[in-house]
C-alpha cells in the first residue's frame, strides 16, 4: 500500500467518523429537546386535568348554593361567567404554551374563577341553612383540595419549564434549539398582591335575589 492510498484511507476513515459523531452529537441535543419538551408538556396536562376538575364542580356548587333561601344572586352570577370566560380562552390542554401572552390570558382567567369561588365560599358562611348541607361541605372539600392540587401542578409545571429553559439556553444546545423549533417557554407567575390577603366587604342589604 503506497502512502497515497494510505492517506486517502486515513483521510476517509476521519470523515466518517467525525460525520458519525456529529450526527450523534445532533441526535443527542435534539434528544434532550424532545425529553424536556415532552415533560413540560406532561406537567401541562395535569394543570388542565386540575383546573377541569375545579370547573365541573362548579354547576353542581351553583345549584347547591341556589337553594339556600335568600343567596347573594350577584355572587353566583359572578362564579357562572368566570367559569364561562375560562372557556373563552383557547389553548390547547395537552401542549404547553409557548407564547407567554396566552398563557398570563389563561392565568388571570383561572385567577378570576378562583377569586369568585372564594367570594362565594366566603359569604356562605352567612347562611347556617347552607353551612349545615352535606353536599356543600362535601363540594366545599372538594374544591379546596382541588385548590390545594392546582397550586402542587403549577409548581411542577414551573420546574419542569425551568429544566427545559435551561436546556434550550445553555451552549451548545442554544445554537441548534431554534433551528430544530425549540423556543424557551414562559413560567406560571405569582399573581399582583397574592402575598397581600383581600379585604372582602359585602352588602347583603342590596343583594338579595
Amino acid at each position: 500500500m503506497n502512502n497515497t492510498l494510505r492517506i486517502l484511507l486515513i483521510t476517509l476513515a476521519l470523515i466518517v467518523v467525525l460525520f458519525v459523531g456529529s450526527v450523534a452529537f445532533v441526535a443527542g441535543i435534539y434528544n434532550g429537546l424532545v425529553r424536556t419538551s415532552q415533560a413540560v408538556d406532561a406537567s401541562w396536562a395535569q394543570v388542565q386535568n386540575v383546573y377541569q376538575r375545579r370547573a365541573d364542580l362548579i354547576p353542581n356548587l351553583v345549584q347547591t348554593v341556589a337553594g339556600s333561601a335568600n343567596f347573594e344572586k350577584s355572587t353566583m352570577i359572578a362564579v357562572t361567567e368566570a367559569r364561562a370566560s375560562v372557556g373563552k380562552v383557547n389553548i390547547n390542554p395537552t401542549q404547553a404554551p409557548t407564547d407567554p401572552a396566552q398563557l398570563a390570558a389563561f392565568q388571570q382567567a383561572q385567577g378570576q374563577l378562583g377569586s369568585a369561588i372564594s367570594r362565594l365560599l366566603v359569604v356562605s358562611e352567612n347562611y347556617p341553612d347552607l353551612k349545615s348541607s352535606t353536599n356543600f361541605r362535601d363540594l366545599q372539600a372538594q374544591l379546596e383540595g382541588t385548590e390545594n392540587r392546582i397550586a402542587v401542578e403549577r409548581e411542577r409545571f414551573n420546574v419542569a419549564v425551568q429544566i427545559y429553559n435551561i436546556k434550550v439556553r445553555s451552549f451548545p444546545v442554544v445554537i441548534l434549539a431554534g433551528m430544530m423549533g425549540y423556543a424557551p417557554k414562559p413560567y406560571f407567575t405569582a399573581a399582583a398582591g397574592a402575598s397581600t390577603a383581600p379585604t372582602v366587604q359585602f352588602n347583603f342589604g342590596s343583594e338579595k335575589k
